[in-house]
């Protein structure tokens, strides 16, 4: 999508992100915000859980506030007279399962004030490299009320393969079988992260959406640092709402991400360097391959 000469670019909509917040590091909501923000969108950000780093960093303390406090506050968002400003919504990890019925409430308010913002779930339950080889690293009453009270209501759902296969309770070895689970959700489109790529040492996001099926491959970076799931989600989420259709809102989210990635791997950080390479976010030159994905064996 291209700016017309002299037409002044509209203003961006305000986005609300629903998910964890650390004091130190880029992942989750603290790089989230920066990332949006930086790109014109003012954020509502509700926390739901503070923690001091990414646990992967080593064992912190976790504080989240009583189911009451809780629903107290989003209800308190609810009954906001400015609820229709915002023009889409992301949640993502939760720190407790009882958080998703007041969030699933928030969004059906945000909905009918205004229908054409768009919800997009990015399930933080688990994945394939976690401590003891991988899996939830959630408890299961909190990825079953992300199943259950939060993906049915989104328009865009995030998962990586190892969410995606938890959630439809499949096998996700290739990039056909990510794609036939992915149509099995019934979402309008679900963007599979880190999914089985055709090319060696690539990584790929997979999109199903309601035009058919679009990969983007880049080459794979050896131990990222933590965060990328949760920044591609919220691109791809901001891209769409700029007006690109998916595959280059795709493209465009995956090339982000990568470059932000190699920059700050090429600096020997183990964090998302946001603030020192925020360019990346901006407009990124790296180089990120797109291709429409055959679906006739997938639905078979």
């Amino acid at each position: 999508m291209m700016q017309q000469p002299g037409v002044p670019e509209p203003r961006k909509k305000p986005l609300l992100v629903i998910t964890s917040q650390v004091v130190n590091g880029g992942i989750s909501g603290r790089g989230l915000t920066f990332a949006l923000e930086r790109i014109g969108h003012d954020v509502w950000f509700l926390p739901t859980i503070l923690l001091p780093w990414h646990p992967g960093h080593g064992k912190g303390t976790r504080i989240v506030v009583s189911e009451n406090d809780f629903s107290s506050i989003a209800e308190d968002l609810a009954s906001s007279p400015k609820l229709a400003d915002l023009g889409g919504i992301m949640s993502g990890y939760l720190g407790a399962a009882e958080q998703a019925g007041p969030i699933a409430k928030l969004i059906k308010a945000v909905k009918t004030a205004n229908p054409d913002a768009p919800y997009l779930c990015d399930p933080v339950i688990g994945d394939h490299h976690g401590a003891g080889g991988g899996g939830l690293y959630v408890p299961k009453a909190t990825a079953e009320a992300i199943r259950d009270k939060l993906v049915p209501l989104a328009d865009i759902v995030t998962p990586n393969s190892f969410e995606l296969g938890w959630l439809t309770n499949r096998e996700i070895e290739g990039e056909l079988q990510a794609l036939s689970a992915a149509r099995t959700l019934g979402n309008k489109r679900v963007l599979i992260t880190s999914s089985p790529a055709l090319r060696r040492n690539a990584i790929a996001n997979l999109l199903a959406g309601p035009r058919g099926a679009v990969a983007a491959e880049h080459a794979a970076i050896e131990k990222p640092p933590h965060g990328t799931g949760d920044l591609i989600a919220g691109l791809f989420l901001a891209n769409s709402l700029a007006g690109f259709n998916d595959e280059e809102a795709l493209k465009r989210a995956s090339a982000s991400v990568f470059e932000l990635v190699a920059r700050s791997v090429k600096k020997g950080a183990n964090e998302l360097l946001f603030a020192e390479e925020q360019q990346s976010v901006v407009r990124a030159m790296a180089l990120v391959t797109s291709r429409r994905v055959v679906e006739t064996k997938a639905r078979a």
